[in-house]
């Protein structure tokens, strides 16, 4: 049962698994966003164009209404984005404290004479042309 949840996590918090979820909910969101547009911003704009009704009997509370229904869908999308990124460092951060970062094979060592940096396979320093070990 230990390696059926070990396996689990793994497969649950990896990048892919992780960039699938956050982008079905942000795709949600900005769902919402499109429909507040139209319905709040274009629907109106096209009723009073088409002749639907006059743009006078539109009162100024009903314009603003509209321009504040759609401000608020992007202000909702936009904390929603925030935390979302806010949730997904905190995962990221917390998968990398349980790994320990792994030193490097060296690729370069410092020629005795000349003290210039030379890759390791070599056996000539190419700067001052000495034998090295």
């Amino acid at each position: 049962m230990k390696k059926f949840s070990e396996d689990f996590k793994a497969f649950a918090l990896k990048g892919n698994v992780m960039d699938m979820a956050v982008g079905v909910i942000i795709g949600g969101a900005f769902t919402g966003i499109v429909t507040s547009f139209t319905e709040n911003v274009i629907n109106p704009f096209l009723f009073w164009v088409t002749g639907g009704t006059s743009f006078k009997l539109y009162t100024w509370s009903q314009v603003t209404g509209y321009g504040t229904a759609f401000l608020s869908s992007v202000i909702n999308f936009i904390i929603l984005a925030f935390v979302l990124f806010c949730m997904v460092k905190a995962i990221n951060k917390a998968m990398t404290l349980g790994k320990k970062e792994e030193e490097a094979e060296p690729t370069t060592k410092t020629c005795p004479y000349c003290k210039a940096e030379i890759p390791i396979d070599a056996v000539k320093c190419m700067h001052c042309t000495s034998d090295v070990e």
